[in-house]
């Protein structure tokens, strides 16, 4: 019996302890530090980088004098997905800290509930309140419009769509999918105020949103509902139930909570838009509740405004401004998530 025992442990070969990733990584960070030192290098990306290769180089070489060739790719593998993970990681927390940090100066209750009218762009005080209202008149008119004619559209090309019709559909909608902002904003200008000559407005605005927003809305819903097993559908059409209620009582319930998450990355996507608000909303320091008449606000035309202006106040005000938005974008993904969650088929019993 003690022979069998030590042939197993022969054939399993030498493993590395479990901590040993993080003491290559620790030793890669305090090399990558001294390096950099050495060579006068100042910023924190050079020495990041230099550690991240140190550590992926680090783990290899010691897999592979005690681990063998085979064990050490798979390390290597493991290290290059780690690496990967933290250099996304960093960049987004790095804007997430700084965009905090500076915009708490004057993120206030204040400051949430006065717009710009009676201060001047160079001096303390004022508020985003009319930029709010704007910016939430402009995307909740384009998910109006672009949310039930994309699932619509969606349905169509998966449920109905054969020949040429649905050929042409998704064409033009893969090619909407890679339309500029710009251009989608001088294409409502050119139409909308020059032609037509009805004005800036709020609304306009939410018509070139909607040519943005329209496109990702119809692609992952289309996505979303090729998900759903057919399994489904023919169980429902076999119990004699018409193919319009088995798409609004099985497929669509199924498929909601890609659905939702799909036309919340497509709100997240038209909020941050400034160049075709630009075009067609304008700018106004006041508050116009009306998105049918007059320029209006917005939150990223308000960033872009502020700082350009040059001024410390207007530095703080758009800082202020941009964590509001990025606030806004992480309020509708957790909002996306309660529903989908809610509204997504019970499958225990």
């Amino acid at each position: 019996m003690s022979h069998t025992v030590n042939t197993r442990h022969s054939l399993r070969g030498a493993t590395l302890p479990k901590w040993t990733p993080w003491a290559v990584a620790a030793g890669s960070i305090a090399a990558g530090l001294g390096i950099s030192a050495a060579a006068g290098l100042d910023s924190n990306v050079q020495w990041g980088l230099i550690a991240a290769l140190l550590f992926v180089v680090a783990s290899y070489g010691i897999a592979v004098r005690v681990e063998g060739v085979r064990q050490a790719k798979d390390r290597l593998a493991t290290s290059l997905v780690w690496v990967s993970f933290i250099l996304a990681v960093v960049p987004l927390a790095s804007l997430v800290w700084e965009t905090v940090e500076r915009g708490v100066k004057v993120l206030d209750g204040y400051f949430l509930t006065h717009s710009m009218g009676v201060v001047a762009d160079v001096e303390p005080g004022g508020g985003i309140y009319h930029a709010i209202l704007g910016t939430l008149e402009q995307v909740g008119l384009a998910a109006l419009i672009s949310v039930p004619v994309g699932v619509l559209t969606a349905i169509y090309l998966v449920e109905y769509g054969r020949g040429k019709l649905a050929k042409a559909v998704t064409f033009f909608v893969d090619v909407m999918t890679g339309i500029p902002s710009i251009v989608a904003g001088l294409f409502i200008l050119s139409w909308w105020i020059v032609i037509l000559d009805m004005g800036y407005s709020g609304f306009a605005g939410s018509m070139a949103l909607t040519i943005l927003m329209l496109p990702v809305v119809v692609r992952s819903t289309e996505e979303m509902l090729k998900l759903v097993p057919n399994e489904l559908r023919e169980a429902s059409l076999a119990l004699g139930v018409p193919k319009w209620r088995t798409i609004l009582k099985v497929v669509l319930p199924t498929a909601i909570g890609g659905i939702t998450t799909g036309v919340m990355l497509a709100i997240a996507r038209i909020t941050g838009e400034t160049a075709p608000v630009l075009l067609l909303v304008w700018v106004t320091s006041f508050i116009n509740a009306n998105p049918f008449s007059d320029p209006q606000a917005s939150l990223p035309v308000y960033i872009y405004l502020q700082y350009s202006q040059g001024a410390d106040a207007a530095y703080d005000r758009a800082w202020a401004a941009a964590l509001v938005l990025i606030a806004f974008i992480m309020i509708l993904n957790l909002v996306a998530r309660g529903i989908a969650r809610w509204k997504a088929p019970k499958t225990g019993r």
